[in-house]
């Protein structure tokens, strides 16, 4: 992509390299390098495909002759080791984000180009057609076309604006996979492989707290669902059955994130998620540093989402009717009239303090909102425990 500044053509003589080796390396072996073989197998199949297909204008001339030039230099230098590949990998994340391209059309291109997930399991993941995925694509890439979007990690200068578009792509990555509650995971997982390899090439604190939050919140995956697919909620689950392992790498790079005291609202997610993971049940969790965290997330990244998840906590730790005012609060706003968690969450509420009729209408509501199976399933259980 770097070279040839077109990410169809790159795609192309990549398939042709891959090609290539699958009938060649049966025979000579498999390469003690893999990746530099492949793409240096690309960039012949470029200068070939180049010369096959045109009549050698000016531009194409000097394409050429640049591809060649490129290719004398990796001879003599051997330039393509695995840290040059992992910088392409950090260029390639940071051209697919760029903010000239729209947020679907973003998140898209990342999963097709860096990921290697097709259009299909994509499009399954964002329950959409295959032909809009593929749509999103293709103008992502006339965008970067049309515009000329460079091939490069941004400056030092802007890097700090333009890492917070990489980082909210990977974390709405996640978060596809994670709402998902039971089948999800493949992106999750993805999401996680990203934030190691953005953690490798550029060690922020917000990309570590990104990353802890998003190990932190997958430890628990195989306790959020019941083999039916049923979502279980966090005082109901099989703390035994949490990843212990993705837990402690969670809770050291959330620490190292802080410790900077140059983090941001990914690490103080994170840092929320550590006090959940850490506690030993939902009665010994410390509701009041998770109260005090998300005072500090109001402060630098304010959302009624976040007042929503603040007045739970709040609830935790001071009771259930100071919960449900601020909920009430919420509500008024409007700003939460139409998702499903905000009367979800009045609802318990209600059902904790014996106000029935109230829990019922506020399940009603959340289940006539709610979109996901598991969410509906859920809540349709909660209005027939309280008949």
């Amino acid at each position: 992509m770097g070279l040839l500044g077109d990410l169809d053509l790159a795609e192309e003589v990549m398939h042709e390299a891959f090609a290539t080796a699958l009938d060649r390396w049966p025979h000579d072996g498999i390469p003690e390098k893999p990746r530099p073989w492949l793409i240096s197998a690309a960039r012949f199949k470029a200068i070939d495909g180049i010369r096959r297909r045109t009549r050698f204008d000016g531009v194409e001339r000097d394409l050429t002759l640049h591809l060649e030039a490129h290719m004398d230099e990796a001879r003599i230098h051997d330039a393509w080791q695995e840290e040059e590949i992992e910088d392409d990998r950090l260029r390639l994340i940071f051209t697919c984000c760029h903010p000239a391209l729209p947020p679907e059309g973003q998140i898209a291109l990342t999963l097709r180009e860096v990921c290697g997930l097709t259009t299909e399991e994509i499009a399954r993941a964002f329950l959409v057609t295959p032909a809009t995925l593929a749509q999103r694509i293709v103008r992502a890439k006339a965008i970067i076309r049309d515009k000329a979007i460079p091939y490069q990690v941004p400056g030092s200068q802007e890097l700090s604006a333009r890492l917070g578009a990489v980082l909210l792509v990977v974390y709405l990555v996640f978060n596809a996979g994670y709402s998902a509650v039971a089948t999800g995971a493949e992106l999750s997982c993805e999401a996680i492989r990203l934030g190691r390899l953005l953690l490798d090439l550029l060690p922020e604190p917000e990309v570590m707290g990104l990353l802890g939050l998003m190990l932190l919140q997958e430890s628990r995956r195989v306790a959020r669902s019941s083999a039916e697919g049923d979502l279980i909620l966090l005082e109901q689950q099989d703390r035994l059955l949490w990843n212990r392992d993705q837990i402690a790498e969670g809770v050291s790079l959330t620490g190292r994130a802080l410790a900077s005291r140059r983090f941001g609202p990914y690490t103080l997610q994170a840092a929320i998620a550590a006090v959940h993971a850490e506690a030993s049940s939902t009665a010994s969790t410390d509701w009041r540093q998770i109260t005090l965290l998300y005072d500090g997330l109001i402060r630098i990244q304010p959302s009624p989402v976040v007042e929503l998840n603040r007045a739970v906590a709040v609830a935790m730790c001071e009771g259930p009717e100071q919960g449900l005012r601020l909920i009430d609060d919420l509500l008024a706003r409007e700003e939460l009239a139409n998702y499903h968690l905000a009367h979800s969450a009045r609802a318990d509420l209600c059902r904790r303090l014996g106000r029935i009729s109230e829990a019922r209408a506020s399940y009603e509501k959340a289940l006539a909102l709610a979109g996901q199976d598991s969410d509906r399933r859920f809540l349709a259980g909660r209005l027939r425990e309280l008949n």
